[in-house]
């Protein structure tokens, strides 16, 4: 719920790249920022949860609001007024300061950091491939086309893609020809498995049933092709909330406001029961803890997030041209009543997810247009205008109960002639995000622990995902090169290679050396005085196509003394790994750093070719002979 201090993660990061000077990096959700004439700056003193909620103000004609001030807005928690500690005001005319440029490394040496500005919304594309059928994909490919043309060269955007897993197609920028480039040759339409009509063309599915000549077995046959379809769309509801909860990890390392503009063709969440069928249960899939998981991280990152239906206006099936005839032939109304029916209500079912999805969030919806880059201008301009406001909740109990929240305005602007409209997130689950994490037994498993078991391993699958987000959880540097001149016949010791697919020689053998701050990993105090924790350190080759090829990897078990914790503190956090490659082809290395406890990540992606021709690790330096012994 709160945010993570502006400007720390520079300072930590040039520590870490330039010189490997330490400093403690402050454990946001303990700390407290206090209200400072400094826009983007906080005093920062141990204290309480905080909660950050983000405020867009427009006219009656959908222009933001400018020139509000912390008198001016009135917040209360479950109806209960709330104390503004901290009140900071964005707009899209503001100057943001670049993030300080990394400095300049040796060949191999590599970081995850991503030099972003302190002040300023960053906004990302998603395209959701998992979820919209291919001509809709290519809809949306052409409207971004439009809207990049003439795209604000101050506005920093990524792009993502979302298929079974994220990937990351273009990191921020706000140059206009990258933006170009990633929207002409990243955003490429493809075929999802899990959707009924994956291509888009509109035609009915042929039901098994209408075949069968017995009505008995016909209501047998329709709950089969219910079921099956109800696997699917829990199947794409789960990869789906996995993908924005990893979309949360990721944003929460940068400071401010971050705009989620996702491009979808269906918004699955909740399935209902469906009373045409023999079991109208069986096909329920409920996802409130899901759904509360997500919100709450998201929220956390101060994510806001804006549905586009991909599928722009859309035409009942029953009435389009290209289903005329079949079951849909003036001879079968029953056909025709019950596609009307179905299709009013996924329109109704999905929109209110869409909606769902933007008021928990702080964003906005947009459904029934055609003008999708007019929705991205809409979006992204909303969201570089707004008020941040932070309070400390006066219900300090961390009890998972969902809290409203109702921002209101005084003075002169509170009235009601005005037509003032305000967007903001509308409440939050108040999980206690320091909770210990126990380990249930699995004949007492809650729901919601379950879900946390899950979206903690779907983190982890996705951060060691080739061409996912690379999470800055915790930052580090590393160098990778050559181990040795020539090639080999063998595989460096211990590593584990796809035992179904071998890869096959000759190899190139890498060295792996990490670099990273000892206060990004949870040590624990123990009875004795000793200090406990866990850290793993993995590299994973990937073929292009994302399939694993190789890895090695160690998890190092601490339990330090009082003298050796000491000693860790002041010294960076150093391991070696070595994997091979096969010279042949292309591949790439995924570099892994895991602190277990508190279960984050911080990850690297290197193509092999990059280092593939670099020098060898050089020999080490020879010591000088001892001075003889004098002979007698």
């Amino acid at each position: 719920m709160m945010p993570r201090p502006h400007g720390l993660r520079t300072v930590h990061t040039l520590a870490l790249v330039a010189s490997l000077a330490l400093s403690a990096r402050a454990q946001t959700p303990t700390q407290q920022p206090q209200p400072s004439s400094q826009p983007g700056s906080y005093t920062l003193t141990t204290g309480t949860q905080l909660v950050v909620v983000d405020v867009v103000v427009e006219d009656q004609n959908g222009k933001p609001v400018h020139g509000l001030t912390r008198e001016n807005f009135i917040v209360t928690e479950d109806k209960k007024p709330q104390t503004i500690t901290n009140f900071e005001t964005r707009t899209a005319d503001q100057t943001s300061k670049p993030g300080p440029a990394l400095p300049k490394m040796p060949p191999g040496t590599f970081t995850n950091y991503t030099p972003v500005p302190a002040n300023g919304a960053l906004n990302i594309l998603l395209l959701d491939t998992l979820n919209t059928p291919m001509k809709d994909q290519s809809f949306v490919r052409y409207q971004l086309q439009q809207y990049v043309k003439n795209i604000d060269p101050h506005i920093r955007i990524a792009i993502f893609g979302l298929s079974t897993h994220l990937y990351l197609l273009q990191g921020f920028t706000s140059d206009p020809e990258v933006l170009k480039d990633a929207v002409e040759h990243k955003l490429l339409p493809r075929a999802s498995n899990l959707l009924d009509d994956p291509v888009g063309s509109g035609a009915p599915n042929s039901d098994l049933a209408d075949s069968v000549p017995f009505a008995s077995i016909a209501a047998t046959v329709t709950q089969f092709e219910a079921d099956t379809a109800a696997i699917q769309n829990q199947m794409r509801t789960q990869y789906t909330l996995d993908a924005f909860n990893d979309i949360a990890h990721y944003l929460s390392s940068f400071p401010g406001r971050k705009n989620l503009i996702w491009f979808s063709g269906s918004f699955p969440i909740d399935l209902l029961p469906d009373d045409t069928l023999t079991d109208p249960f069986a096909v329920m899939y409920l996802n409130d803890e899901e759904f509360q998981e997500t919100t709450n991280l998201l929220g956390r990152a101060q994510v806001a997030v804006y549905p586009i239906d991909a599928r722009g206006l859309m035409t009942n099936p029953a009435f389009s041209a290209a289903n005329s005839g079949g079951k849909f032939a003036t001879g079968n109304p029953a056909a025709i009543t019950k596609a009307i029916s179905n299709f009013s209500t996924s329109q109704i079912t999905e929109h209110s997810t869409m909606d769902r999805m933007a008021e928990a969030t702080g964003g906005r919806a947009f459904y029934n247009t055609n003008g999708l880059a007019q929705a991205v201008a809409l979006a992204l301009d909303s969201g570089a205008n707004y008020y941040t406001l932070t309070y400390t909740p006066t219900d300090q109990r961390w009890d998972g109960n969902y809290r409203s929240i109702k921002v209101a305005l005084a003075g002169q602007f509170a009235n009601p002639n005005l037509n003032l409209k305000l967007t903001y997130r509308r409440g939050y689950y108040a999980n206690d995000p320091n909770a210990k994490k126990k380990e249930p037994a699995a004949a007492t498993v809650s729901t919601a622990e379950a879900t946390a078991a899950h979206a903690a391993e779907a983190y982890r699958r996705n951060s060691i995902s080739h061409g996912a987000p690379l999470p800055e959880d915790i930052l580090f540097k590393v160098r990778a090169i050559p181990a040795s001149a020539t090639p080999e016949n063998t595989l460096a010791p211990h590593n584990s290679p796809d035992p179904a697919k071998p890869i096959k020689g000759p190899f190139r053998r890498f060295a792996i050396d990490y670099a990273a701050l000892p206060s990004d990993f949870k040590l624990t105090p123990a009875a004795n005085g000793n200090h406990t924790g866990a850290i793993d350190f993995s590299v994973y080759l990937y073929s292009p196509e994302g399939f694993l090829l190789n890895v090695i990897g160690n998890t190092v078990e601490l339990n330090l003394s009082p003298k050796d914790y000491e000693a860790f503190l002041k010294s960076a956090v150093g391991y070696h790994l070595e994997i091979s490659a096969p010279v042949k082809g292309e591949s790439y290395l995924r570099i892994i750093i895991h602190d277990v406890p508190s279960n984050r990540f911080g990850a690297i992606e290197v193509p092999v070719a990059a280092i593939s021709n670099l020098p060898p690790v050089p020999p080490p330096t020879p010591r000088a002979a001892p001075p003889a012994t004098p002979q007698h």
